[in-house]
């Protein structure tokens, strides 16, 4: 039963992660459901939570590939371009990658500063977790209605990224979520809804691999033989499924809006605290 529980939260995490709905709202609801013995401890839930999106991380890795590796030999060729010469000297990969740099910033600061709130109870409530739902929900909704989108990664300044940067702060948040959060600023930003995503996912991958191995090294006296059988197959499970989120979002968002996900996150909201009232 342990072994069905980690498929259907890792298909969960690896689904959830990429679209604008809050991976972590809906796998500690299914955990909750599920009864998983994780989310009894906030600290265990927490690690459990930060590994099993190393395997998201896989899929972005996986999906990107191409682009990545053309990022890395950019940079590497000339690393010190940018204090040289400035940004705008930068080409479109070299450059690429220093908007992910400059966009990581916030999250890293923030994280760290805020650890032990981040593990605390606060954040795995679920008023916590509904209030965020709907916040957000409207939010997205008003930069659907005032985004221009024209902007694609190529037009993106450093303002630009170090803005989407502090936006994916807020997903520290649970019920936030790293991609509505992300995307959210880029629609409000000018972005295309699919550069929005794009730029989204690729600037997700700094902080989503420091924190799953932080988190997954510093907790590892606290998870079981059990639990770490557990995170393997929920890990592998979600870097299949989110190999299918990535593309299926990214080809949704050219040619729909993000409205569907506006009323899912309302109509879930709603139902979280219809359930505990």
């Amino acid at each position: 039963m342990e072994i069905l529980y980690a498929i259907i939260i890792g298909i969960v995490q690896g689904l959830t992660e990429f679209l604008p709905v809050s991976s972590t709202a809906h796998m500690t609801i299914v955990a909750k459901l599920l009864g998983a013995n994780a989310i009894s401890d906030p600290k265990v839930w927490t690690a459990t939570m930060a590994t099993i999106q190393l395997g998201t991380l896989a899929s972005l890795l996986f999906y990107f590939r191409k682009e990545i590796v053309s990022i890395f030999v950019a940079m590497a060729k000339e690393p010190s371009k940018f204090r040289k010469e400035g940004f705008s000297a930068l080409q479109s990969d070299d450059r690429l990658g220093w908007l992910i740099v400059i966009g990581s910033i916030p999250i890293f600061i923030l994280g760290y500063l805020l650890k032990d709130f981040i593990e605390g109870e606060f954040t795995k409530s679920f008023w916590t977790i509904s209030t965020s739902l709907i916040i957000v929900a409207l939010i997205l909704w008003v930069a659907e209605k005032m985004g221009k989108f024209a902007k694609t990664i190529e037009d993106v300044s450093l303002l630009d990224a170090f803005l989407v940067g502090v936006a994916q702060c807020f997903a520290l948040i649970p019920g936030v979520s790293r991609s509505g959060a992300t995307i959210t600023a880029g629609l409000f930003l000018g972005f295309k809804r699919e550069e929005a995503a794009r730029f989204s996912f690729l600037l997700s991958i700094p902080a989503v691999f420091v924190s799953g191995v932080y988190e997954f090294v510093s907790n590892f006296e606290l998870l079981s033989l059990d639990l770490l059988l557990f995170l393997a197959i929920s890990t592998i499970t979600a870097f299949v499924s989110g190999i299918f989120a990535i593309s299926f979002l990214l080809n949704y968002l050219k040619r729909k809006s993000t409205l569907a996900f506006v009323v899912y996150r309302i109509v879930l909201g709603v139902a979280i605290i219809l359930w505990f009232i």
